[in-house]
Parts: C-alpha cells; structure tokens; sequence
C-alpha cells in the first residue's frame, strides 16, 4: 500500500508534470470507485490543474482556477491502486469493467498527456472522491497530525497513557497520519523496539529514539522516492526495506533472522535480535500449527 513517502512523490510527480494543464475529458472505467456524485466527473471538464497535495495516505489533484468553485480530486490508492502517467492515451473512452484502469484524465487533448487511476487485483478497495473541500471526506477529516509535522513534544505528548501496542498507534491514520504497515515495521526496527510495547510505558529515552527513528526512516524515503518516475516507486520502496516483507532474511544490522507474525488479513516483520532481545513474537497461526 503507498504510504506517506510514495503519495508524496506522487503529488511531486503531478506538480511537475501536469501544473496548469486544462482536463480535456474525464474517463471513468469503473463506477464503484466512485465514492461521490455531487459535483459530477464532468465538472473537471475545462478546469485548470493548480496544484498537488497529500492528506496523510489521501493524494489530492487541485482544481483553484475558480474563486469560490474549488474542486479537489482526492482519492486513497489502498492496497493495489496506482497512479500512472502518461504522455498519449486512447482517445476512445475506455470499456467499464475491462482491466485495472478506473479513471483516466486527459490533460490538454483528448488522448494527450494525463494520468490514469487503476487497480490490480480482485480486492476493488481504490476509492476517488470530487469535492469542494477535502475535509468533506470522511477519512481526511478523521486524519490525526502528519507524521512529519510531530515534534518530539508532541509526540511524547500523544503516546502518554495510550495502552495500545505502539505498533497499532503508529499505524491509526486518526492518531498518527500517513504511516503504515511497511515504514511502521521500518520505524521499530529502527528504533529496536518490539511491535507489541505499549505505547505508554515507553521511557522517555524510547520515546525519543521512536520520534527520531520515525523522522529519519520517513525523511530517507521521501528523500529516495521524489523525483522517481511514477512507474518507479515501488521498487524504490521495496530496495529501502530492511524488514518489512523480509521474512526468512538475515537482519541487516544484527544477522538474526527476520520474522513474521500473522493474521488473517495481513502480517508484519521485525528483528528478534534488534528489538525483542532474542525472543520471538508469538504468533497465533503458528501457535495453531503446534496444536
């Protein structure tokens, strides 16, 4: 799932690419993706791309050419949804129902420069709203502070007394924003903390190596991806992982192995070595096995 380093590069990507460019046509491939209708897809139609922002995971295509008619094209790519740019697309409108496109938008020309939405996979969770205000949106308005704009105060401030598992916190987009599974895995590892400490008991030296870690990890990643073509992120991604999805792999700090633990819909990754002292998790599905 992109978390807050690639749908940063995304919205660099779309600053740089298609700033100031009118929308010839919207094309929607796929209804269900659809989660407003109040103003239509058609309303881009001769709107002027002014910007590119990013609410946490949400990446937002600004329309502001209009004093007192802004609309934001904001969608959440989920686990499999993607943006890709393209420089020339089909002029035909795209068949409902065929492949992973959702969404395309034209830019300049019909079959010109633009983007498509789309998304792999059976599980259809891309979701793309058209509003006059982002925090019409339920999930943007719910969001808690970027996780890059925490300060170590802040921070301390909300881990005291929370009894969740510091892993679960790091990735509630109401508590934190912009996080997920893979830089969370990537934060503790960094830090050496285990995903199951309790968020308010951390000492204050952990909280601090929590918040510096959690900067760092992000910062290097943002760092990594911007400037990537769109069709590159994903690799980008996967090369600066050091545990997450790393199962069976030496540490790269320590040599232990990397583990995993499971559950019905998704799994993590840490380092015994690193932030367990040698212990492993337990983990219900290979609790299961032994029974």
């Amino acid at each position: 799932m992109p978390e807050l380093p690639e749908v940063e590069a995304l919205a660099h990507h779309l600053r740089e690419h298609a700033l100031y460019r009118p929308v010839a046509r919207a094309d929607v491939a796929s209804m269900s993706v659809l989660k407003t209708f109040d103003p239509p897809v058609s309303a881009l139609t001769g709107r002027v791309v002014t910007g590119a922002a990013r609410y946490g995971k949400f990446l937002a295509v600004e329309f502001l050419d209009r004093p007192g008619e802004d609309l934001h094209l904001v969608t959440h790519l989920s686990r499999a949804g993607w943006l890709r740019w393209h420089d020339t697309a089909a002029a035909a409108p795209p068949k409902p129902g065929r492949g992973p496109l959702a969404l395309r938008l034209h830019l300049d020309a019909v079959g010109g420069p633009g983007f498509d939405l789309t998304e792999a996979g059976t599980q259809k969770r891309l979701a793309v709203y058209l509003v006059r205000d982002p925090r019409e949106i339920p999930g943007v308005a719910r969001l808690g502070p970027d996780a890059l704009a925490l300060s170590r105060d802040e921070f301390a401030e909300l881990l005291d007394g929370r009894s969740e598992r510091i892993k679960t916190v790091l990735t509630d987009q109401s508590t934190i924003a912009g996080i997920g599974n893979a830089y969370s895995d990537e934060i503790l590892h960094t830090a050496r903390l285990s995903p199951y400490a309790t968020a308010g008991r951390l000492r204050p030296d952990q909280v601090v190596a929590l918040h510096d870690a959690l900067h760092t990890v992000l910062t290097d990643a943002v760092d990594r991806s911007v400037g990537q073509k769109a069709a590159e992120l994903k690799g980008e991604k996967r090369s600066g992982l050091r545990v997450h999805a790393r199962t069976g792999l030496p540490c790269p700090v320590c040599g232990d192995t990397v583990r995993e633990v499971a559950f019905a819909d998704r799994s993590f990754q840490y380092c015994p070595g690193c932030q367990t002292g040698g212990k492993p998790l337990a983990d219900r599905r290979l609790s299961r096995l032994v029974k």
